[in-house]
């Protein structure tokens, strides 16, 4: 089970909050997010507008014999909430976009789950444009038992940042 927790830290920064631009961030720079409670109305909600209506997400009884202790969040409502505590951080990224995920979901998010998320700076990658360049970050989320729910990695195109003085 020990490979369930969430990983140390690396030997990069912990970063205070602030902003951070891609020339502000070096390898192994890493934060943890504030956390969010998973209700019964995100995954509702979430069925409702991507369409997904499994009876894993909405059916307990269904869920229970699909040998789950009851309904389950749906996989990318648990992203899609981490991807939002990481733009709501005191750690702000100065982000331009998403560029892709590389993303694993290692065990089932239930109603009342309270997540949190990690990222740590694992590649920064310079772009044909001096005002921005890419960052990869590890980002893991884990639950209020220390477990890991979910983890991969991101890519983000960010402002370059200001310029130290």
């Amino acid at each position: 089970m020990s490979d369930l927790k969430t990983p140390p830290a690396g030997p990069g920064r912990m970063l205070p909050p602030g902003e951070y631009g891609f020339d502000q961030l070096e390898l192994g720079d890493h934060y943890k997010t504030a956390g969010v409670t998973i209700t019964e109305a995100h995954i509702v909600g979430f069925a409702g507008l991507s369409g997904d209506l499994f009876d894993v997400h909405m059916d307990d009884e269904f869920a229970r014999e699909a040998g789950f202790g009851g309904r389950i969040a749906h996989g990318l409502l648990g992203l899609a909430l981490a991807d939002g505590l990481k733009t709501r951080s005191p750690v702000r990224l100065l982000g331009i976009a998403t560029l892709g995920w590389n993303w694993s979901f290692r065990a089932a998010l239930f109603p009342q789950d309270r997540i949190h998320a990690r990222l740590e700076v694992i590649a920064k990658r310079a772009t044909k444009r001096a005002d921005r360049g890419i960052v990869t970050f590890a980002m893991t989320v884990v639950n209020q038992r220390g477990e890991t729910v979910q983890e991969g990695q991101t890519q983000l195109m960010m402002k370059a940042g200001p310029k130290a003085d």
